[in-house]
Parts: C-alpha cells; sequence; structure tokens
C-alpha cells in the first residue's frame, strides 16, 4: 500500500490519535517500506503536537483525553518499529 499525500498520512496520524484506526501487524501488511517512514513519521509529528498544546491543568476529562492520545501514538510507534524490524528496515 502507497498512502500518496501527506494528507492522507496526517488524517491516519489523527485517526490514530483518536482511536478510530488500530495499529497492528495486519493492518500494516501492505506498507511497504518507504510508505512505513512516512507513516512513522506522520505519527511522530502527531504526537509531538500533542504535546505541544497546553497542559489543561484541573481539568481531569480533558487530561485523561490527552493522555489516551499519547498512549495510542506510543503503541503505534513501537508496533512499526516492531514490523519494521521483522522485515528488516531501518528507518530509525
Amino acid at each position: 500500500m502507497i498512502v500518496e499525500g501527506k494528507k492522507n498520512l496526517k488524517a491516519i496520524a489523527s485517526d490514530i490519535a483518536e482511536g478510530y484506526i488500530t495499529v497492528n501487524p495486519l493492518f500494516l501488511k501492505h506498507f511497504n517500506e518507504e510508505s512505513l517512514k512516512a507513516l512513522y513519521s506522520s505519527v511522530m509529528r502527531a504526537q509531538t503536537g500533542i504535546r505541544i498544546e497546553p497542559f489543561p491543568y484541573h481539568e481531569v476529562a480533558l487530561i485523561r483525553k490527552r493522555n489516551l492520545k499519547l498512549q495510542r501514538l506510543y503503541g503505534a510507534l513501537i508496533v512499526i518499529k516492531n514490523v519494521a524490524r521483522d522485515r528488516r528496515y531501518k528507518f530509525y
């Protein structure tokens, strides 16, 4: 699967953060090395974007939502790294 355009990758990273897409080896099956690298960097950018936002002190629901997004993105990064290692791709 070759994902064309950065908008698609940004949308995929956003969907991962929101919980609409679960990243697992089956999901990544059709990604080639180039698109896997692009997805990895897109997820990293999404993670950085969430961390840049001001921290919502004294609002438990917003803190929980932020942390869940970061947790989903981090989990996706770990799965992408492991799939890349299994396929013997080097990009990080």
